[in-house]
């Protein structure tokens, strides 16, 4: 017995990602050796699909209106706001282009077969919008609590927005005792999703022993293809549109400010985290980059907590992806609200490693797919695979945040990467 309590104390001081490794590996062992019979692990999976969904509506409304209501710390900076929040929004919506581009020419989902139609799943409830105000006019509430009680993230993600723009205009002492109560229970959501996180392990030994109990290899050949759109989608946004959009708007060569900020990218890439680079990252824009502390305190903050390319990218793409592993053809609709529901979602996500797997769900309840029999074990799958992804798309993340922090500061004037 004290073997195995060794082992297994030695096993939960690993690093995350090695824990997920060596679940993966398990839970393909326990089903080769039980067969159907390793569904009876199937309820861990289960439980961990439901700690996360368990968070998704309190975190990102604490999350969204803490950042929205942040702003208003720089009220005097209104101009910049404006340029920040312009850019946060190119920026994504190019990445979600390339995500929903890559996603419909590779179509890595398409032909697996796990009896997706099956199970009592009734298609008709996969959302159907007739037009783009017919969208617009579902994201705002007519009851914001029922909303959130009926899991209708759209219409939580608006609410959330428009009662941060609202705390803003108090006074400034009601200002700060509101803001400091919604950004206190934003940390309190932030310590809960850390935690359920840590139960990943347990949670993808699980589902990878349902999904290879009952459909054997073929789902990971497809989260293989999976891999590889998302990897080439984060690539061509960090090295392709990123530097072409910034030599458009400061005419400087990209290569200068990544030779600027390689630290911070470093840093990105193994702690998986843009609120944990953040140091590193203001010391490198305000430090190398020759960018003022009044551009870098407001940009790169807001940035850490809103602006998400590489999130925004994952989650559209892996919403397509399980659409088409679960045999569903989105229409142009179903596809144009996965693009709204992914930036908005992305703006909603917390600085923290695997937080873009929580934020998933969003996107899929979105076009009705999130109570899918199988959908759950798609999501396990691609969770055993996520380590990687969430190491790039954070890089991704942080390097988007220095690059709009460096176009910001040009635009206002400043003599920035001129020692580079």
């Amino acid at each position: 017995m004290s073997i195995l309590r060794q082992a297994f104390m030695k096993f939960w001081k690993l690093e995350l990602y090695w824990k997920v490794f060596i679940s993966m590996g398990a839970g393909i062992v326990y089903a080769l050796v039980l067969g159907e019979k390793a569904m009876n692990v199937a309820p861990l999976g289960d439980m961990f699909m439901r700690l996360l969904k368990m968070v998704i509506v309190p975190l990102i409304f604490f999350s969204i209106t803490s950042g929205v209501a942040g702003i208003g710390e720089n009220k005097s900076l209104g101009r910049l706001g404006a340029k920040t929040f312009a850019y946060y929004f190119l920026t994504s919506m190019l990445a979600i282009i390339i995500g929903l581009t890559l996603t419909n020419i590779i179509q890595p989902g398409v032909g697996v077969d796990i009896n997706a139609g099956g199970q009592g799943f009734d298609p008709s409830s996969l959302s159907q919008p007739g037009s783009l105000g017919n969208i617009l006019i579902r994201m705002i509430p007519t009851n914001p609590i029922k909303a959130a009680a009926n899991g209708d993230v759209l219409a939580v993600i608006f609410f959330s927005i428009v009662l941060g723009m609202a705390i803003t205009a108090l006074p400034e002492k009601q200002y700060k005792q509101v803001h400091e109560f919604f950004d206190n229970l934003f940390q309190v959501m932030m310590k809960l999703t850390q935690g359920v996180i840590m139960f990943l392990p347990l949670g993808v030994f699980g589902l990878i022993s349902q999904a290879v109990a009952s459909t054997g290899f073929e789902l990971f050949r497809a989260v293989g293809w999976y891999l590889v759109t998302i990897a080439t989608g984060l690539t061509l946004h960090l090295f392709v549109v990123l530097p072409l959009v910034f030599w458009l708007l400061t005419r400087i060569n990209p290569l200068r400010h990544f030779k600027a900020i390689a630290s911070a990218m470093a840093t990105a890439f193994s702690t998986s985290s843009s609120g944990a680079t953040l140091p590193v990252t203001m010391d490198c824009v305000e430090n190398r980059a020759g960018v003022s502390n009044k551009v870098t305190s407001f940009v790169l903050p807001l940035g850490a907590t809103i602006n998400m390319d590489g999130t925004a990218l994952y989650e559209c793409a892996g919403v397509l992806f399980i659409s088409q592993a679960l045999g569903f053809d989105l229409s142009f609709t179903q596809q144009l609200i996965v693009v709204i529901t992914a930036f908005l979602a992305s703006v909603g996500a917390a600085a923290i490693p695997s937080a873009g797997l929580v934020m998933i769900f969003i996107v899929l309840d979105a076009v009705g797919l999130g109570n899918h029999p199988q959908a759950a074990i798609i999501v396990g799958t691609m969770l055993a695979v996520d380590r990687p992804l969430d190491m790039f798309r954070t890089v991704v993340n942080v390097t988007s945040d220095t690059m709009g922090a460096v176009i910001i500061a040009k635009s206002e004037g400043e003599n920035v990467l001129s020692e580079i």
